[in-house]
């Protein structure tokens, strides 16, 4: 069973292929919940992270396409031609923006939760050795 919303986000970013194989969820999942150790977390940041990249990498080259947007002729239909090009790359350019911003707002709640199970990992451990 792939692990809840998490799973299907990756597994929709991803494909059914993650580095390690799929990501499985523990029993008796429910309620938004899952669990995943921090090895496997640290896996899905990772793919997260080479999104992030290539967003990144994206936006630079939306950006290029801006700059060197310039109509062929100074006649009507070219400078149309300009505006209605620009006006698609400016609302890619917001989609691009609104995506990276939520890869990298994912990202935290990723690294949060990865940074709770290695503390609650360490609690349990010492918990144990102090038995």
């Amino acid at each position: 069973m792939i692990i809840g919303e998490a799973g299907r986000a990756a597994q929709t970013v991803f494909g059914d292929v993650l580095p390690g194989g799929p990501v499985y969820g523990g029993p008796g999942g429910g309620g938004g919940r899952f669990e995943m150790d921090a090895a496997e977390l640290e896996s899905v940041i990772g793919l997260w992270q080479d999104q992030l990249e290539k967003i990144t990498a994206d936006a630079r080259v939306i950006e290029e396409i801006l700059a060197g947007l310039t109509a062929p002729g100074p006649d009507p239909a070219s400078s149309g031609y300009v505006t209605m090009g620009t006006d698609s790359l400016v609302a890619l350019q917001s989609q691009n923006l609104s995506m990276k911003q939520y890869v990298q707002d994912y990202l935290k709640k990723l690294q949060a939760a990865k940074d709770k199970t290695v503390a609650a990992d360490q609690a349990n451990a010492d918990l144990g050795r102090a038995r």
